[in-house]
């Protein structure tokens, strides 16, 4: 804090200090002119009477032994201003201290695992529970507790992965995180095919999910040459998506954003920006590897269940 800060909590603090000792003083014994118990006439069941009478000499004497505590407590720990105290106590420190001893008893129980892959931990109910452990403290926020995902976050219990779904890769996405753009292109595709050319998109996008290819209509087909014309680069020919840009397969049943109508209309005109943070620095590379092995086994099932002795 600044120097006029620093000096009116030192003044504040001396003054309170000195408020206290001057109240006790003043307290301490009766004054001159004092009422006596039988000038009040205020007795109740006969022998209590009320007057003005000091506290016990032990009590006042303990009331002088704390603000003695405290002078001492303000010269040993910060508190009195811009004074560190003798002690150099400060909360930065002691979180250290006690983040340090904590990491260490962490990294004792996380040994184990260090460098497994995530398939092969996913098969050890020890680590699978120490992974859903730090998935719900970490990821849960954005993919729900029970991993499903909600609009705009992707369900990590199926087989769905627009990033691949290799162990490899999946332990990059929670390591490095992912960073999936959908730019917007509505006034592009107005410019090339009116005011209706994101509806004609759309009908070509629903047409390739169908096994005959969908309805050869006007619509879809003006579509079609759209579509060839600005989603191609990103989401192929087929529509089948690209992994190593985290483009969709636009072929399924899984739409991360809404498969209405007006969800769809939205992503084309407006574009999606979608970021899954980096863990590595949060976790550290163990604890990410037992989160992605708890997520691999979400989506693997009996894959990842340990085998059973014949």
């Amino acid at each position: 804090m600044s120097g006029g800060w620093s000096w009116y909590v030192i003044a504040l603090i001396a003054l309170n200090i000195a408020g206290c000792v001057w109240l006790l003083w003043w307290t301490s014994r009766r004054r001159p002119g004092d009422p006596k118990p039988e000038d009040t006439s205020h007795v109740w069941d006969g022998d209590l009477t009320e007057y003005n009478k000091p506290l016990p000499r032990w009590w006042i004497n303990l009331f002088y032994l704390t603000i003695v505590f405290a002078i001492g407590y303000l010269v040993w720990y910060p508190g009195f201003g811009n004074f560190a105290g003798y002690g150099k106590w400060t909360s930065r420190v002691e979180h250290d201290r006690d983040a340090a001893k904590a990491t260490a008893t962490l990294e004792k129980t996380f040994a184990p695992y260090q460098g497994q892959p995530i398939d092969v931990l996913a098969r050890d109910p020890q680590a699978v529970k120490l992974g859903s452990s730090i998935f719900g403290n970490t990821c849960a926020t954005c993919h729900g507790s029970s991993g499903k995902g909600a609009i705009g976050y992707p369900n990590l219990t199926d087989d769905v992965w627009h990033w691949g779904g290799s162990p490899e890769q999946v332990l990059q996405s929670v390591l490095d995180g992912r960073e999936g753009v959908m730019p917007p292109w509505g006034k592009i595709l107005q410019g090339m095919g009116g005011a209706d050319a994101t509806d004609y998109v759309i009908a070509h996008v629903r047409a390739l999910g169908e096994e005959d290819g969908g309805p050869g209509d006007f619509a879809a087909a003006r579509g079609k040459a759209l579509y060839e014309g600005v989603c191609v680069a990103c989401h192929g020919k087929d529509g089948k998506g690209n992994q190593a840009l985290g483009a969709p397969d636009l072929t399924d049943d899984y739409w991360m954003y809404g498969d209405s109508r007006e969800a769809m209309r939205e992503g084309i005109n407006n574009g999606h920006h979608g970021v899954m943070p980096a863990h590595r620095a949060l976790l550290g590379e163990t604890r990410a590897r037992l989160a992605a092995a708890y997520v691999w086994s979400l989506s693997h099932g009996n894959a990842a269940a340990p085998a059973k002795a014949q």
